[in-house]
């Protein structure tokens, strides 16, 4: 019980690339970690300061991703660093934000389990990742603020055809926040008129670290 929260924490053992796991009991403990994704709230992802973010790292993001939940970079050993400047930290942030893109929305922890250091914030974090997944807008709101974005950079023709979003609402009984555009063609609104869309939610709301859905449908 920590920041006026209950937390269950379920710690994973560590999961190797699949060439070095011989053991069944190796195996089912990869089992048993991707369980744990799959019923958790939010993850932490915790990245070896010495090593970076390895392939094995990447799959695991990877999971978190296609299970659509929050999630946390912990960078840990932070204190086997020789050079801690915040030049440094943020280079190892835009390094690790350049290999999981296109998802860069998420908290960096770095930490050390050893000293101590900022622990605590990793709990504080992963409660406020998971306040932000419960953030509701009202679909006024939500009207009021991307229509004119919208309406100022709309979706790219596709074969001499405009395509129109006249009005668009958050689904509220989801449990990743999931937004919905009515359109006149949604089939040719492609991924990246998706992302710009998602970008634009991002930067008026708080979803950090949260994963989101961006439905279009016909009007």
């Amino acid at each position: 019980n920590k920041f006026g929260h209950e937390f269950m924490l379920v710690d994973t053992a560590g999961m190797r690339k699949k060439t070095k796991v011989h053991e069944d009991l190796e195996f089912y403990s990869v089992m048993r970690s991707i369980r744990a994704i799959e019923h958790s709230d939010v993850c932490i992802l915790m990245v070896d300061a010495q090593t970076g973010i390895e392939s094995q790292d990447m799959a695991i993001f990877n999971l978190i991703q296609r299970n659509r939940k929050g999630c946390v970079v912990v960078v840990n050993k932070w204190d086997l660093v020789e050079d801690r400047s915040e030049k440094v930290q943020k280079f190892f942030e835009n390094a690790i934000r350049e290999r999981v893109a296109p998802f860069v929305d998420f908290p960096i922890i770095f930490t050390s389990a050893v000293t101590k250091q900022r622990v605590f914030k990793v709990l504080e974090t992963a409660k406020e990742v998971y306040l932000n997944s419960k953030t509701k807008i009202s679909t006024a709101k939500f009207n009021e603020e991307m229509l004119p974005l919208i309406e100022a950079y709309p979706p790219p023709s596709t074969k001499g055809k405009y395509i129109k979003i006249k009005y668009c609402m958050q689904l509220h009984e989801t449990r990743v926040p999931s937004f919905l555009f009515f359109a006149n063609l949604p089939q040719y609104v492609k991924e990246p008129y998706k992302r710009f869309l998602e970008n634009k939610i991002r930067d008026k709301w708080n979803f950090h670290g949260v994963p989101m859905n961006i439905f279009i449908r016909q009007k």
